[in-house]
């Protein structure tokens, strides 16, 4: 069950250790420019190997397998491969029949009665790979639109930021080594990342999203509002725990009065509600919230359970990153721009004049 979307769709497959990760998109229409620089632009933003992340560091190589005729995207499903080369299984062969705390080693075994141990499998934050290249095709197909999307860290443990980000904000974030959002801070959440490395620990983080030049009428109520397919999907996301819309939970501390997004003739005076009303985007930014657990993968020594029921002392081996939610925003950003080119497709069918246009008809009464 990992197919996203209805008209523009995206499957991945592929484990952190297996012989690559991949995926299949499709829906893409004909004729959009597939610019191969900018795909790898996204993927280099996501990868490791900075004392931010993981050490593991990939060179993430893909190839096009097959959509894609002269540059140009064939209407056809858009499949891609890209090689894992830099696996160090060895190092998981203590935990073959251990559980991590708080991985998703317990529930795969008891789901699936086997589990691929090196690495987390399938449950590898590796997989996301495949949503950043998927996110840079819908990419393409959103900036023929001028829709664009921006991401960046807004807090980092306990040192969180109250400001309210620019869009030069969020393009500065680009240009640190942690895609922090408030530069005032950048350094205290930079020790709060090493504090937690050295101690063989890990640290939780904030994501902020916003996406900007949103048409007004994306979304599909009510089974497939906007604000609740990117929660759903962003939630899908590894060691993200929760997911807020415009002011969030801010919300249920307020009066109606202080919440309501009052308008005048201009637009709307503010934005609460995160650029979405009633599961549509109604013209105005959407603004996204993601928190993300710390990494589960810490070297400190942890009570679990083997599978075999006995209790054991756990000490990790192996690479992981000291704070996901780095690398993990251009994640959310990526899967953003995937539901984003999905309810702009699905847009075109929401009015007979739509439908009319494309088609050629002419409804002028003679």
């Amino acid at each position: 069950m990992d197919n996203v979307g209805i008209l523009f769709q995206f499957n991945s497959y592929g484990e952190s250790h297996g012989s690559g990760i991949g995926g299949v998109v499709n829906g893409m229409p004909s004729g959009i420019y597939i610019d191969e620089s900018f795909l790898k632009v996204e993927i280099m933003r996501r990868k490791g190997g900075a004392k931010f992340t993981t050490p593991r560091k990939e060179e993430d190589d893909f190839e096009i397998l097959s959509g894609v005729f002269d540059g140009y995207s064939t209407g056809m499903p858009i499949g891609f491969f890209i090689p894992n080369n830099n696996t160090r299984s060895k190092d998981y062969s203590q935990i073959k029949d251990v559980f991590r705390p708080s991985h998703a080693d317990f529930t795969y075994h008891h789901k699936y009665g086997i589990r691929d141990y090196r690495g987390g499998g399938r449950s590898s934050a590796r997989e996301s790979v495949a949503r950043v290249f998927a996110g840079g095709l819908a990419k393409l197909l959103l900036r023929e639109f001028h829709i664009e999307i921006f991401s960046g860290v807004s807090g980092i443990g306990e040192v969180c930021s109250t400001n309210t980000f620019s869009i030069e904000d969020f393009k500065e974030a680009r240009n640190s080594e942690i895609f922090a959002l408030d530069k005032t801070l950048e350094k205290a959440q930079k020790q709060e990342i090493l504090t937690a490395k050295r101690r063989g620990d890990s640290v939780g983080a904030r994501v902020a999203i916003c996406v900007t030049n949103v048409p007004i009428g994306l979304g599909e109520p009510l089974g497939y509002k906007l604000d609740s397919i990117l929660a759903r999907d962003l939630m899908g996301l590894n060691a993200v725990k929760a997911v807020e819309i415009g002011d969030g939970i801010q919300s249920s501390r307020r009066y109606g009065s202080q919440n309501n997004d009052y308008m005048d003739k201009n637009g709307f005076l503010s934005n609460h509600s995160g650029g979405i009303l009633g599961g549509i985007s109604n013209g105005n930014r959407i603004i996204i919230t993601v928190y993300f657990k710390p990494t589960p993968s810490i070297f400190v020594a942890q009570n679990t359970l083997d599978i075999y029921g006995n209790e054991v002392m756990l000490k990790l081996q192996g690479r992981h990153d000291p704070c996901v939610g780095v690398r993990g925003s251009v994640v959310c950003e990526s899967i953003v721009a995937l539901v984003m080119a999905d309810m702009l497709l699905l847009h075109t069918t929401s009015k007979l004049s739509n439908l009319q246009k494309i088609y050629g008809i002419n409804t002028t009464l003679s």
